[in-house]
């Protein structure tokens, strides 16, 4: 008969090899389970302390994602760590003045992340499974990322955003989440509105960014079919 460590190594060995192997599959799987779960976690000490912790465990798999890419791991630990002991300490004292700060570290690793990611898809000429899954965690790294700048450009500049409820309040998180999908895949449903100039160039960069990525992906396909043909 098995023993407790040993069974519990033997059930988690799959899963530990997925994660290295498909790295970019477990990252968009955890962050489409954040969309639904970060609504629970606003309004609450609790619920902050969720959301802190579970900022930790996005920066653990985005770098873990990093580590597959042409990018430096060590780059992703200097901007990770510093956000990581940010989170910490908003969990343990249930303050949100440390948010700006962790989010501004949160924004550059995801930005970084999603460049690194970017590279990683167009580094050869075949197109694995992992690639793939990696085309949607690079787009929610860089609308996370567009979120997480957000939150700093509010702090630093208050009524930035308004909305149809509380339209003088800071926005919340899950809206400036929501504004940020919107505008990476124009759709232009929010009804969460930049009002402030610099928020509103923040806002056009996101449009542009999100172009570019569709326009990315088109030619990689288009460039990938020709090869092929004329292999």
């Amino acid at each position: 008969m098995r023993s407790g460590p040993t069974a519990a190594n033997t059930r988690f060995n799959p899963v530990l090899r997925i994660a290295r192997r498909e790295p970019s599959a477990i990252l968009l799987a955890a962050q489409l389970a954040g969309v639904l779960i970060y609504p629970f976690a606003e309004g609450s000490h609790a619920g902050r302390a969720l959301f802190s912790l579970l900022g930790i465990a996005f920066l653990a798999l985005v770098v873990l994602a990093v580590r597959r890419s042409p990018a430096l791991t060590w780059v992703s630990l200097l901007l990770g760590l510093p956000a990581t002991v940010l989170l910490l300490l908003q969990a343990v004292t249930g303050s949100d003045g440390l948010l700006p700060y962790s989010s501004g570290f949160e924004a550059v690793l995801y930005f970084y992340a999603a460049g690194a990611m970017i590279a990683y898809m167009l580094g050869d000429h075949e197109i694995t499974r992992d690639e793939l899954f990696a085309i949607g965690a690079t787009f929610t790294l860089v609308a996370w990322a567009f979120a997480y700048t957000y939150t700093v450009c509010q702090a630093v500049e208050p009524g930035s955003f308004i909305a149809a409820i509380d339209p003088s309040g800071d926005r919340s998180w899950m809206e400036l989440l929501f504004l940020s999908f919107t505008t990476l895949t124009s759709t232009g449903l929010s009804d969460v509105t930049p009002v402030k100039a610099f928020a509103r160039s923040l806002v056009m960069l996101e449009q542009v960014a999100g172009l570019a990525y569709v326009a990315v992906l088109v030619s990689r396909l288009v460039g990938l079919t020709i090869y092929r043909r004329a292999a």
